[in-house]
Order: C-alpha cells, then structure tokens, then sequence
C-alpha cells in the first residue's frame, strides 16, 4: 500500500473523523464504523486533507486537468484546500468552482457556481468526501455538463466505503462510474483501512481487533458490494 494511504488512514483515526463502535447510518444500517469529514476543521488539519487528496488526484489522474469542482457545500472546502495543495506539490495551477444551493442574482459573481467559471475544453475533477448513494453527483453532473462544453476527467473522494450503493449490488462509486462514464477513486477504501489497522498497535491502541474485525465483515457479509 502507498505511503500516502497508510499516512492517510493513521491521519483519520487521529482526526477523529474515523470511528470504530456501533453507529446507525443514515440508510438505517448498523455500522461497525463511521466516517465524518466534518470533523477536519483546525488549519493544519485542512492543509494535511488537501495534501491527501492532491496526491492521490495525482496518482490516480495526473495533472492533465484544469478545475477541482466541489459540490456544496463540503465539497467547497476540499476543493480549494486541494487547489492550493496542487499548487505546492506539483507546481501546476488549478481552478477551483463549486455549485451554489440558492443562484445569486446580483453583483460581480452571480449566478449558480462559485471560484472560476467553467469553460468551454475544461477537463474537470470531481472531489467529494464520501459517496454512499451517488445522489450528489445526480444534481451535480447536470449543472457541471450544463454549464460549458466539459470533460468530466473522473470523481476522488477520500474513502470508498465498498458497500452496495441503491441498485443493491455495486458500491455507489462504481454506480457513478456506470451512470456516467468517468473514472472513480477513493484515496482510500475500507479494505485498505482494515488491512492497516487490524490487530496493528497505532500509538498504543489496537483499533480493528479480532472481535472488531469479525463484526466488520459480518457487515459486509451483509451490505458489500458484490
């Protein structure tokens, strides 16, 4: 596994955005972990998140893109800490826009996006924090496609949660990859997140032990994806 993914995953855990217990889900499921990206919110935290997504947008994609597009509204953040982490990694400028809940209807930046304009030849990057159902690229895509002549260049979000997305079979990121035609990743996938923590002591704590483990994959007995 790369560097940066078992950095990312240590990264997490200490962010507390990573956590192992019972937890219900939105969708009504047990869950022997959750996943917040909510809880990235100190200044370093934010800089270390872009660096995370920048290097995997880089594996992953190269630099043969021009805009990091964030759906609102936690997609805002990502793409401008990922924008100015580009910047320093790699040396190359990207264009940040994200998409509007409410259209402005005054001033020098009305309209439904904010950050750059899109335009005609873009190839864009997708950058989200997790995609469980795929609903946000349903209202995104449009807007994006609808807004100049793009390339959708593919979707990163920071961790594949491998269980069935609406169809009940593929995960919601490979739903998307069907819906669309473009490329998905994760920076990370929870298979990845296992196979780093399980029975491995990190600062002392043994995180996915054998009973942990064993409801995890009692989980995904249940909900992965097939």
């Amino acid at each position: 596994m790369e560097q940066y993914k078992q950095e990312f995953i240590e990264f997490m855990v200490d962010s507390q955005v990573l956590k192992f217990g019972e937890f219900t889900l939105k969708s009504g499921r047990k869950s022997p972990f959750f996943m917040n990206a909510g809880g990235y919110v100190t200044g370093s935290q934010l800089k270390k998140l872009g660096e995370y997504y920048a290097k995997a947008i880089h594996d992953k994609y190269g630099d043969d893109f021009d805009v990091l597009f964030g759906p609102a509204y936690k997609g805002i953040p990502l793409s401008v800490v990922t924008a100015i982490a580009f910047s320093e990694l790699y040396g190359k400028e990207i264009r940040y826009c994200s998409d509007r809940k409410e259209e402005k209807d005054h001033g020098a930046d009305k309209g439904s996006f904010l950050g750059s304009k899109l335009q005609d030849g873009d190839r864009v990057v997708m950058i989200e924090d997790v995609t469980t159902s795929g609903k946000s690229m349903e209202e995104t895509v449009p807007k994006v496609k609808g807004a100049a002549d793009v390339t959708i260049v593919g979707l990163m979000v920071s961790l594949d949660r491998m269980e069935v997305g609406k169809g009940g079979e593929k995960c919601a990121l490979d739903e998307v990859k069907d819906l669309y035609g473009f490329d998905t990743n994760a920076i990370v996938t929870m298979g990845e997140v296992v196979e780093h923590l399980y029975n491995r002591p990190y600062k002392g704590v043994v995180y996915i032990d054998d009973e942990r483990k064993a409801a995890i994959d009692a989980y995904y007995e249940q909900y992965g994806a097939k």
